[in-house]
């Protein structure tokens, strides 16, 4: 759970020191492939709970 957080917070930063300096995002712009980046990773996080 705490390295949950971390990976959250720390994303959160990315987006927001990409922000402020202008960078563009490290993301899909559009819609399918932000939905696909959160498929992924829910299926990681539940694989990760039934195996481990």
């Amino acid at each position: 759970m705490t390295l949950a957080l971390l990976g959250l917070a720390l994303a959160l930063a990315i987006g927001a020191g990409c922000r402020v300096l202008d960078i563009p995002l490290p993301a899909p712009p559009k819609l399918q492939g932000a939905l696909l980046v959160v498929a992924m990773t829910v299926g990681f996080l539940i694989s990760d709970k039934l195996l481990g």
